[in-house]
């Protein structure tokens, strides 16, 4: 199988220009700039052009002011001289924005690894802050209505004797490949395709460090313990918003799996020979090459 040089989504090339965002004045001169562009996510699905591609399908200022004056934009950044933005689709017809725009929504999941990082990478931000607004509408402080800010990139309580600003959140997660000398253990939960194993996983907890975070989550997943716990890479992973931290790590002991009965239904080693014959005759899947993990696992196969 071949090792992907880098994440999906990781590696885009366009500059965010934080220092924009509070220039009221320049983000609405840029919303009806004819060279910005704007990305529409109506359900959490992006707009792509399919028939050659799949590539990201951008708007207009000119197509897009109606779901501009309906809905949130977010600014993205700016890549090759023009502003990007983000544009829910609200009270629109999505199917009125995809035909004039002739495009199609779909999962940026089902796409994401065909696309140029720098558009992978745009469209996964537009997609986890859209996601974000629509479930911050009201305060976590006080319940009154918040909007957005900083063009989009905070939300502000409209109550006066609150006003609490709220920012994105990012819940990371631990993505791990465990090995003990020749072997490697892979897990599956139940709703997977039959036959799909991938690395192990969990969300880090409030006060622990993410090498903790590691150790707790293989050992209450299949009662292995490690060491040896070392970085490997990350990746923004916006479903809904996530950041996936990689990492190895060395079991200390092959004692017999013990699942938890909840996260996993099973739980293996398998060598280099088996994952390869698996995977040759049908009988395993690995992870897709969407996620880390098919990195983490693709370059230890080729170890």
């Amino acid at each position: 199988m071949p090792v992907p040089s880098n994440n999906v989504f990781a590696g885009a090339e366009f500059d965010r220009a934080a220092a924009l965002r509070r220039d009221a004045a320049w983000i609405a001169e840029r919303l009806e700039d004819p060279t910005t562009r704007f990305a529409p996510v109506w359900q959490l699905k992006n707009l792509f052009v399919l028939d050659d591609g799949p590539r990201a399908r951008w708007l207009s200022a000119e197509q897009a002011q109606p779901l501009v004056r309906a809905g949130t934009a977010v600014f993205l950044g700016m890549m090759d001289g023009a502003a990007h933005f983000a544009v829910e689709v609200g009270h629109e017809d999505p199917a009125d924005v995809a035909r004039l725009a002739e495009g199609e929504f779909d999962e940026l999941r089902r796409h994401g690894v065909l696309l140029e990082p720098t558009e992978a990478g745009m469209l996964a931000l537009a997609r986890g802050m859209l996601h974000w607004h629509a479930r911050h509408r009201f305060c976590g402080v006080c319940g009154e209505p918040t909007e957005p800010g900083d063009a989009g990139h905070v939300r502000v309580c409209t109550a006066e004797a609150c006003g609490a600003v709220h920012f994105p959140r990012t819940d990371p997660a631990v993505i791990m490949l465990v090995t003990r000398g020749e072997r490697a253990l892979l897990g599956r939960q139940a709703a997977w395709d039959p036959g799909r194993y991938s690395s192990l996983a969990g969300f880090v907890e409030p006060g622990e460090s993410l090498e903790d975070a590691v150790a707790r989550e293989v050992r209450e997943e299949t009662g292995i313990r490690v060491t040896e716990v070392a970085y490997h890479s990350s990746q923004p992973w916006p479903f809904p918003s996530s950041l996936m931290v990689g990492f190895t790590a060395r079991a200390d002991n092959d004692d017999e799996i013990d699942l938890d009965g909840d996260e996993l239904e099973d739980a293996r080693w398998f060598t280099r020979a088996e994952l390869r014959a698996g995977v040759a005759d049908g009988s395993l899947l690995l992870p897709s090459p969407l996620s880390i993990s098919y990195r983490l696992v693709s370059e230890w196969l080729e170890g």
